[in-house]
């Protein structure tokens, strides 16, 4: 079974933190990107997330937000936690971010 609380890091340098899971499988956290569209410093960023039980075959569900504290947007994950056969964990997750625009005449280009 996976267990997501600790340090995990991407193929692109970026890293987050994660507390344990409460009673209700919520959990916080912070992130700290290596890549964004920026010219302003990046900070670590507050997130709060959720991991649903377990099923039958132990790959556990999840999904956290983050708030960037350097950028006017947030970015929602899901994914899935996967442990192969030597009990290594590994987070698959698909991202979209939704960032501040002027007028809603500009919300199609909002959304990556």
């Amino acid at each position: 079974q996976c267990n997501l609380q600790g340090l995990w890091r991407n193929q692109l340098g970026s890293n987050m933190t994660l507390s344990a899971l409460d009673a209700e499988g919520t959990f916080t956290g912070s992130y700290h990107t290596a890549v964004a569209a920026t010219n302003k410093r990046i900070l670590a960023s507050p997130l709060r997330g959720a991991q649903q039980q377990p099923g039958t075959k132990g790959q556990a569900t999840f999904g956290f937000t983050v708030q960037w504290q350097f950028a006017d947007s947030v970015t929602a994950f899901v994914g899935q936690c996967f442990v192969d056969h030597r009990g290594k964990e590994t987070l698959e997750t698909t991202w979209l971010l939704r960032e501040e625009v002027p007028t809603r005449r500009d919300s199609w280009k909002a959304t990556r």
